[in-house]
């Protein structure tokens, strides 16, 4: 890897599909980042394995081993300096983070959500989508803060809710987007195209529109 890349680290606690399509990104030389290491809550995880494959280290700190967050979350935080990590990343990591963990990386902690915040926010996405009855769902990759899902929104990929689509059908299409989205974000976040502000978003003068906001192939003109 080259020098001058952004080092991030990844959090999950699943099957890492988003991990993955940032391994995938980070292969690649012009990409401005590269994951440094991917750390799990949940020993059993696969995206462990995805990390592992990509010659990437990859650590266990599993929550049910403290009695206190606060000791958890330091025990994160020792992985994550230790590992030189600038960036922190969120892939499908199913805890939320307190305020002080996030006061030591301001404005460098991301997060993807299969969902166009602020709707939807949570658990169940799709279904949540589905049960409302919209027309367009999508994904959102955000700066987190100590809320749920609530953080400045960086970029959005929209996708037609389908009048067959149950859950499973209606996040897979979503979940196309997301391994598109999440890379460019990151791509545009840790350049200084975007930042955080506050409770809202600065978009650098050269970075359009048109780059943060993203139609699916689906989606009607």
């Amino acid at each position: 890897m080259s020098q001058g890349r952004a080092r991030l680290g990844v959090l999950v606690s699943g099957s890492g599909s988003n991990l993955q399509a940032l391994l995938d990104a980070c292969a690649r030389e012009d990409f401005p980042a590269e994951v440094a290491c991917v750390v799990s809550n949940v020993p059993s995880a696969f995206a462990l394995e995805r990390a592992r494959k990509a010659g990437v280290r990859a650590e266990v700190v599993d929550h049910k081993a403290f009695g206190a967050k606060a000791d958890f979350e330091g025990a994160l935080r020792e992985v994550l300096r230790d590992a030189r990590v600038e960036w922190v990343c969120l892939a499908g990591f199913m805890r939320l983070l307190s305020a002080d963990f996030l006061a030591h990386f301001p404005g460098r902690v991301l997060n993807i959500h299969p969902s166009l915040l602020p709707s939807f926010p949570g658990l169940h996405a799709p279904k949540q989508a589905l049960e409302r009855g919209v027309k367009v769902a999508g994904c959102t990759v955000h700066y987190v803060d100590a809320g749920t899902d609530s953080g400045p929104i960086i970029a959005q990929a929209a996708v037609p809710v389908l009048p067959d689509d149950d859950e499973k059908a209606l996040a897979a299409r979503i979940l196309v987007e997301e391994h598109q989205l999440y890379p460019l974000a990151v791509r545009l976040a840790v350049t200084g195209k975007v930042s955080q502000d506050g409770a809202r978003t600065r978009v650098d003068a050269q970075a359009t529109t048109g780059t943060l906001a993203l139609r699916s192939p689906g989606m009607p003109r």
